[in-house]
């Protein structure tokens, strides 16, 4: 509780505070074997004799000898149990105390792979009082019930299955306990993977373990950290090979120079609107980036043409879609590629179906085809060309809300237009 009473919580608070608490399963054996045996255990047997040598007991003393072996017993057993209850019991908060460091400092609590316990350590502890607790308990009680009861021998089997099956029940109890110390992180660490495999790297798993797992969870998460590390650096390579694969095409052509990253930059706004994630996106300014990246295997002569194209000239400026899926389709080690592959292949696609490549309509064009068609088509129309000058703005945004639900998807093509109404967000482009 001090921890969230401080006015002022420091990293260093925190980190005490979660290193006590992975203390706490030690500190509960030692406060259950120290002061409530003896504390409690002492003051009796001490009595139980006076009262003996007094005569206001009348048992045996060896009696009081069996029942100090016993109360040792089920205070061990006790001891095991709540050791194992209480490591279940802090791992909500050790995860808490992660949080509020990662929320508050954006740094990770850790044990750095230390050891309170080792997992040698409990498992001795807790076999030995599995293994044993039965044996002795039952051989304590038999001796008593012996003592009182030796003409019954029915009575005396009675009472011998009664103390087997509280016996069995203690130590099935503490092996679930110690099984699931074991099982949980094993699952957790699998979970873990599976997620990893699944290409989600952004969280980690939960350094709540005090044993030879912290180390083992602390491994897996600096594996975790170097594999984002390397996944961020190798998407930067990739995003500035397309960049440059963009350049190129610039070069070729200087009057649409600029449009791969405007087109880019209307589509991010499109797909933000629409509620898009942020890995989408990402994917999403990749396929439009490179949109037009087919142009590169078009004649010069075709692709720089100042008049009006032939009928034989548009066909082959119709292949560059084909041609710019080809391309990227080559591009090697990186996931979903797909979607920034259709991007590129059906951009050019209409909406009622009389587009090209493949003369897909409706919701059959794929999501990036749909976004960038009204990114491009916009730029397209508001870019100086050799032959004409850039229309206005409103003008064109006028004949993208015209063709919806012909040409353009309705539902883009009325978001780009809302957008586009908003000077804010056209300075974000050309700036």
């Amino acid at each position: 509780m001090k921890v969230y009473e401080e006015e002022s919580l420091s990293l260093n608070t925190l980190r005490i505070a979660f290193f006590r608490l992975h203390n706490f399963p030690i500190l509960t054996f030692k406060r259950i074997m120290g002061p409530h045996l003896i504390g409690i255990s002492a003051p009796a047997v001490i009595l139980a004799i006076i009262f003996i040598h007094i005569e206001l007991l009348s048992i045996p003393f060896t009696f009081v000898f069996f029942a100090m072996i016993g109360a040792i017993l089920v205070a061990g057993m006790h001891s095991i149990i709540e050791f194992f209850l209480t490591i279940k019991a802090i791992q909500p908060l050790l995860m808490e105390l992660s949080k509020t460091a990662e929320k508050r400092f954006n740094e990770s609590l850790s044990l750095e792979g230390k050891n309170v316990i080792s997992i040698k350590r409990k498992f001795q502890l807790s076999f030995l009082y599995i293994s044993v607790f039965p044996i002795l308990l039952f051989g304590l009680a038999t001796q008593v019930k012996l003592d009182i009861l030796r003409s019954s021998v029915q009575s005396y089997w009675s009472w011998a299955a009664l103390i087997i099956l509280i016996g069995l029940a203690f130590a099935y109890f503490g092996s679930k306990l110690s099984f699931l110390d074991v099982h949980q992180p094993i699952i957790q660490l699998q979970n873990s993977m599976k997620n990893i495999q699944e290409g989600n790297l952004t969280t980690k798993t939960a350094e709540i373990y005090s044993d030879e797992f912290a180390g083992l969870v602390n491994g897996f998460n600096h594996m975790v950290d170097a594999i984002n590390s390397r996944d961020k650096q190798n998407q930067l390579m990739f995003e500035s090979f397309l960049e440059s694969l963009s350049a190129a095409l610039d070069a070729r052509d200087p009057y649409t120079a600029g449009h791969s990253g405007r087109v880019a930059a209307y589509s991010f706004l499109i797909g933000d609107k629409f509620g898009l994630s942020g890995y989408e996106l990402s994917l999403l300014k990749k396929s439009a980036i490179l949109h037009d990246i087919g142009k590169i295997g078009i004649a010069d002569k075709i692709l720089q043409k100042d008049g009006k194209l032939s009928d034989e000239e548009f066909a082959e400026i119709k292949r560059h879609p084909v041609i710019g899926a080809n391309i990227v389709l080559q591009v090697q080690g990186f996931t979903d590629m797909d979607a920034v592959i259709e991007g590129i292949m059906f951009h050019h696609e209409r909406y009622d179906g009389r587009g090209y490549p493949k003369g897909l309509s409706g919701d059959t064009i794929p999501l990036f085809g749909r976004i960038i068609a009204v990114a491009d088509a916009f730029d397209a129309m508001t870019s100086n060309r050799p032959y004409r000058r850039g229309m206005a703005f409103d003008k064109a945004l006028t004949i993208i809300e015209n063709g919806r639900g012909s040409q353009w998807d309705p539902e883009f093509a009325s978001v780009f237009v809302e957008l586009m109404r908003e000077p804010a967000n056209v300075q974000k482009v050309i700036s």
